[in-house]
């Protein structure tokens, strides 16, 4: 038998670990003396020590631990918790990856020298979201958007089903098009059904990760922010994932009053406009980076 002090020298795990790994029950001294309260450990209980570091330096907290100890490290269970482990840090490294190459791209945007020509891009996950959709080819993107807006507000607004929220486009090209464009305008409802008016309903799916960026002031400045948006995913080496949206923050509406558009979302003045970028985005794979 050693004393706690002995063991801890030995095995060179702190007196205070032991006496933590103790309090959960991972590993309790083989004797404690009645009188003195000191605790005492065998030999033999280096091998459980062990055991529990080496599961530790694997990244398992510690309850996990025990719960593999209490089950005497059956293969299943040890191949159980390994396996949901092994997923959990190769979900760790993908972000991690991904922060990586961040730093990595805005140290060399400073380098460069060049001024930053977009807002900043953030990273974030999208919910679903029900709404209603109107989607349609148009000849003119601002036009043919906005008519698409104000004939599904008044489909909305006939059916009292308009929730909060901003409305929305999404672009289903899978390239750029100046004419003869697919475009499905959105707003968010209230109902369950499939139709509203002459509008569809349906959930716009969750997206896990999207490349997102706010510019504020006239929609002139679209193009350049879509290059800026997209060259820094390239620099990332993310590429998009499917159709981009466009979130209308702020806006000028235009419409008649009996549509009643929530009203913090409206405002006169161009420079006044607030708009968001949404293109949901995967990593490269494969290639360098063009």
């Amino acid at each position: 038998m050693f004393r706690i002090s002995d063991f801890s020298r030995f095995t060179r795990v702190s007196v205070k670990t032991l006496r933590h790994y103790d309090r959960l029950g991972l590993l309790e001294p083989a004797f404690v003396d009645p009188e003195t309260g000191y605790r005492h450990y065998a030999a033999r209980q280096v091998r459980q020590l062990q055991r529990i570091l080496a599961l530790k330096g694997q990244g398992f907290a510690l309850e996990h631990i025990r719960e593999l100890l209490d089950a005497g490290m059956k293969k299943s269970a040890l191949a159980r918790l390994l396996s949901a482990k092994r997923l959990e840090l190769e979900r760790q490294l993908a972000v991690d990856q991904r922060r990586l190459n961040a730093v990595i791209a805005s140290l060399a945007e400073i380098e460069s020298g060049a001024p930053p020509t977009l807002p900043v891009v953030v990273l974030a996950e999208l919910p679903a979201v029900r709404v209603a959709t109107r989607r349609a080819r148009v000849t003119s993107l601002d036009d043919g958007v906005q008519e698409l807006f104000e004939a599904l507000e008044r489909d909305v607004a006939a059916d009292g089903a308009r929730a909060e929220g901003p409305p929305l486009a999404i672009y289903h090209d899978r390239a750029h098009r100046d004419e003869d464009v697919s475009v499905e305008v959105a707003v968010p409802v209230m109902c369950e059904g499939t139709r509203v008016g002459q509008a569809r309903v349906r959930t716009l799916p969750a997206v896990a990760t999207a490349a997102c960026v706010v510019y504020a002031g006239s929609y002139d400045q679209w193009a350049g922010v879509m290059r800026g948006l997209l060259g820094w995913l390239q620099a990332r080496r993310l590429r998009p994932a499917g159709p981009f949206r466009e979130v209308f923050l702020q806006f000028n509406a235009g419409a008649p009053e009996p549509v009643r558009l929530p009203h913090a979302y409206l405002v006169d003045k161009p420079e006044d406009f607030l708009t968001e970028m949404q293109i949901p985005v995967e990593r490269r794979r494969h290639g360098p980076v063009a």
